[in-house]
């Protein structure tokens, strides 16, 4: 759940009952004989005009969906997007049309009065992705999460108990939606329940090719309080991916399929799968993998709403099974267990960040003050070497890609918004964002849909409001990334083990107590100095980094700890340096790293 107070009807309706959504909309509206002219206004598609024209049609959607035994009814604000409505010139009238279509559903829930169990009949917002990728450059992440801002404003204006952002295909279409509905909350001072309903394709990916695990990784830390698919498939091709959530999400899982996969009729697509067939799937769903919310998507009807109320939740007094096969009581949702895992992604996998076969390799070519050969492609513009020189690196076994533009004179913030896009499309890892700026940092948060490390944050210059410390962090609990934290402070950079260990868990105990991160979002870098100066002041310094590793990783087991290996041998020749390295790096791993 999100660490925020939140709606309470909804989540604890959602707590102590299995809630039954409705079906489609598109379906239902097609139908209606409504008129491009009288009343689509000339807007031809554009279902949220209808908000304004033919509220009444509306009106009976919603009512006959909870007549049909949902517990909540989607607003029809799909297309209340940026792009959608800028295909109609209108994107102006995205808050207005967002706020009518919630009023028409929230009337109607009240009208109708408590649903079962006294519970509220609940009016969750609708927002669909639109018709852009902007992973792929459609369109700028800012604009779109400022027009989700818009509608996710009109939602909580018009009365709506939550939002469902469904249908998503990108990422970082998300995180703009996610980004946008929590601006408007915060300018509204409310706080409503956020559900991502990611949508699969039958490739076993979302669109741009992301795997289940990787949309998990990347929108679980967003804040959400719900997460499951919907679209694109039957509730068949959804199991996998369904037990996958199941197994990994630490908060409630859900599903809307669609009523099987479109086969060709007279009429277009039709959708084949009966009432009682989806009756039986989500019935089956909730007992197997403990789902929260079950209901329909494209194809789904009132009719496939009260099979599945009747298959989950069981038939009202008084009313008669629409099941031929009607089930021995209400389904009982399984107990689920579950296995965190701690790891970053990017557009298309999640990576662990504790490898089990051995330590996590960062890919540091990607750096321009270590990498000459990347460092002189990108001041040339040579993106297509700076991509070349990222794919190398995953060949070479990289865990991770260490994406560092930083370079004087030059404005980062264009390289890293050039640099992350191409990494974000172009390479299956994840990338760490490294850079001493913040707005370096926070384009390039803007420009990934996985989920990032950010390198890095310290106290060099305190942790005061202005700090860089609290602007980075800040943006790290925005964008749901963990966070490599060096053990610098006020004084300078740490030597001795005790004040590595001092600084870590100051840093430890704000990052958890302030920011919400959780110890394994954290990955600690206790640094060290070259030990071939000799100088009698820099003989101990490995030592008391490895010591500093060992002391950190028995009081806090859930840290991750990183370490810039090869700074120990600085100055040495090639061979010293690989056997320093090699017999640094073996201390290292046995205390911890």
């Amino acid at each position: 759940m999100s660490d925020t107070a939140t709606s309470p009807t909804f989540l604890e309706a959602l707590r102590n009952h299995v809630l039954i959504g409705d079906g489609a909309m598109g379906t239902q509206l097609q139908a209606f004989d409504l008129d491009v002219e009288d009343d689509f206004l000339g807007l031809e598609g554009c279902n949220e005009i209808l908000n304004h024209s033919r509220p009444d049609v509306l009106r009976q959607i919603h009512r006959s969906y909870f007549e049909a035994g949902a517990d909540l009814v989607e607003t029809n604000t799909f297309g209340c997007n940026l792009p959608n409505l800028a295909d109609y010139d209108i994107e102006d009238r995205c808050r207005e049309l967002a706020y009518k279509g919630t009023v028409v559903a929230r009337e109607v829930a009240d009208e109708m009065g408590p649903g079962r169990d006294g519970m509220r009949r609940f009016v969750v917002g609708s927002l669909g992705p639109g018709t852009k990728l902007p992973s792929l450059g459609h369109a700028p992440y800012g604009k779109l999460r400022g027009h989700y801002k818009e509608a996710a404003l009109g939602i909580i204006e018009g009365g709506g108990d939550a939002f469902l952002l469904e249908t998503a295909q990108d990422l970082l279409q998300v995180k703009a939606a996610v980004h946008g509905v929590q601006d408007a909350m915060e300018e509204l001072d409310v706080v409503l329940p956020i559900i991502c309903h990611v949508t699969v394709e039958t490739t076993g990916t979302m669109l741009m090719g992301s795997e289940i695990g990787a949309a998990l990784t990347a929108l679980q830390p967003l804040g959400i309080d719900m997460i499951g698919l919907n679209c694109a498939t039957g509730p068949d091709e959804m199991s996998e991916h369904l037990r996958y959530l199941s197994k990994h999400a630490s908060i409630p899982v859900s599903v809307m399929p669609n009523a099987g996969l479109p086969v060709l009729g007279k009429n277009g697509a039709e959708y084949p799968l009966g009432a009682e067939e989806l009756a039986k799937a989500l019935r089956g769903f909730v007992s197997e993998y403990g789902l929260s919310m079950v209901g329909g998507c494209c194809g789904t009807t009132p009719e496939h709403v009260r099979a599945v109320r009747d298959a989950v939740v069981g038939v009202p007094e008084g009313e008669t099974s629409s099941l031929t096969t009607v089930p021995e009581g209400p389904a009982i949702p399984a107990e689920r267990e579950i296995e965190l895992e701690d790891a970053v992604a990017s557009l298309y996998t999640s990576v662990p960040l504790t490898q089990v076969t051995g330590i996590t390799m960062i890919g540091e070519r990607t750096n321009a003050n270590g990498s000459k050969a990347f460092r002189e492609a990108m001041l040339a513009g040579d993106w297509e070497k700076c991509v070349d020189i990222a794919k190398q690196q995953t060949r070479d076994g990289a865990h991770m890609l260490d994406l560092c533009i930083d370079y004087v004179g030059r404005d980062g913030r264009e390289d890293m918004a050039t640099l992350a896009a191409l990494l974000a499309t172009s390479s299956t890892l994840p990338i760490m964002i490294d850079s001493t700026e913040p707005e370096v940092i926070q384009v390039g948060l803007e420009h990934l849909g996985g989920r990032s490390i950010v390198n890095s944050v310290n106290f060099e210059d305190g942790d005061g409001p202005e700090s860089r410390y609290r602007r980075i962090m800040a943006m790290v609990k925005q964008h749901g990334a963990a966070v490599v934290a060096l053990t610098i402070d006020e004084e300078g950079q740490a030597r001795t083990a005790e004040h590595k260990v001092q600084i870590a868990e100051r840093l430890i105990t704000d990052i958890t107590q302030t920011y919400g991160l959780t110890e394994s979002d954290i990955v600690v870098d206790c640094l060290t100095f070259p030990i071939s100066t000799g100088q009698e002041e820099t003989r101990r310094d490995g030592i008391e980094t490895i010591e500093a590793i060992r002391e950190l990783k028995k009081r806090y087991p859930g840290i991750h700890t990183t370490l810039g290996l090869s700074n120990i041998s600085f100055g040495l020749n090639p061979a010293a340096r690989q056997v320093l390295n090699s017999v640094f790096l073996h201390e290292c791993v046995q205390v911890g790293l």
